[in-house]
């Protein structure tokens, strides 16, 4: 498949996603969606707080794949200056979305990271971007602009899925073999989280400790990860 082919099939497939008229299963107001939000707020702070630091004021961000600022707003809501910030995406309805809840000074951008200068952030990160790309050379090219645009000593943060499904053919995992080989660093954080989604979606309504407790005593049944790579100085 030709990049701009996967890069128009990506497309096709968030569309599909994102502007169904169906209720999907990623909306915001579902107990497992708020679940897996909770999760992944918690574990990003902890990390992030660990890496670039508490003082998130200096600290320059790009957000690879930004879909709808998500990210960016909850950075500026820990204290990010909006100016320090900007997001790429291949959507420009998503964008626009963007660009309309935010504070006003993030840069957004429509397509690749070519526009970005080397060694230009502190942190730049994507969020369940790689598994929407199944072409294995387009992965690798994206890993390394990412790499690229960091600054030395800054980190490269990833959420995305541990596993793939056989019911999804438009996702495809990110192995651990896969996240040494694009961003390899002496320091280095790998954190397992979420509930795989049925089992989510089936104890959602349950009382909040018991899926908590699953997920602690069980790491197996994990379906996501955020990892963290430090850039050598």
């Amino acid at each position: 498949m030709s990049k701009q082919a996967e890069q128009e099939r990506i497309k096709h497939v968030y569309r599909h996603w994102h502007g169904s008229a169906t209720p999907g299963r990623q909306d915001w107001h579902r107990p497992d969606t708020v679940s897996r939000e909770a999760a992944r707020t918690r574990v990003l702070a902890g990390l992030l707080a660990r890496t670039v630091g508490r003082d998130l004021s200096a600290v320059r961000v790009l957000d690879v794949g930004c879909g709808s600022g998500a990210f960016l707003r909850q950075l500026i809501d820990w204290g990010a200056t909006p100016s320090h910030l900007a997001g790429t995406e291949l959507q420009q309805e998503r964008l626009d979305h963007a660009r309309l809840h935010t504070a006003p000074g993030v840069r957004w951008h429509l397509g690749r990271l070519d526009a970005f200068a080397d060694n230009s952030v502190d942190l730049v990160s994507a969020h369940a971007v790689f598994s929407a790309i199944l072409d294995e050379d387009m992965r690798r090219e994206l890993a390394t602009e990412m790499w690229r645009v960091l600054k030395p000593g800054g980190w490269a943060m990833l959420f995305d899925v541990r596993y793939g499904s056989p019911r999804n053919t438009s996702v495809r995992k990110l192995t651990e073999v896969e996240l040494l080989r694009f961003w390899p660093a002496e320091q280095r954080h790998y954190r397992t989280l979420v509930l795989a989604p049925p089992l989510g979606r089936a104890m959602a309504r349950l009382p909040w400790l018991l899926p908590e407790l699953l997920g602690a005593l069980v790491p197996l049944l994990r379906s996501h990860f955020i990892y963290m790579a430090r850039k050598e100085p």
